[in-house]
């Protein structure tokens, strides 16, 4: 198993972490246009794009998890994505 640098490290999270941005703005674009109205509609494209998003970013994670052999990686991002 080969040592990830720190650098490296951070890189790899914040690569992960620009997917759930995606989705947080999307979500955040969405609430913003709809902010008449307790409830907001998505689209089923939107849904469609935001679920991508989010399946893109599990793949990354599991693949990261699979060559690492550890749970450090997954752990460092989801703390990273909790105080974001």
């Amino acid at each position: 198993m080969e040592s990830i640098s720190p650098a490296k490290a951070q890189a790899q999270t914040q690569r992960s972490l620009a997917s759930l941005k995606i989705v947080s703005r999307l979500l955040s674009h969405e609430l913003h246009v709809q902010s008449a109205s307790k409830a907001i509609t998505l689209s089923r494209d939107e849904v469609i794009e935001i679920q991508t998003v989010i399946d893109v970013y599990i793949e990354e994670a599991s693949r990261r998890q699979s060559s690492a052999g550890t749970q450090s990686v997954i752990d460092s991002t989801l703390a990273v994505a909790s105080r974001n």
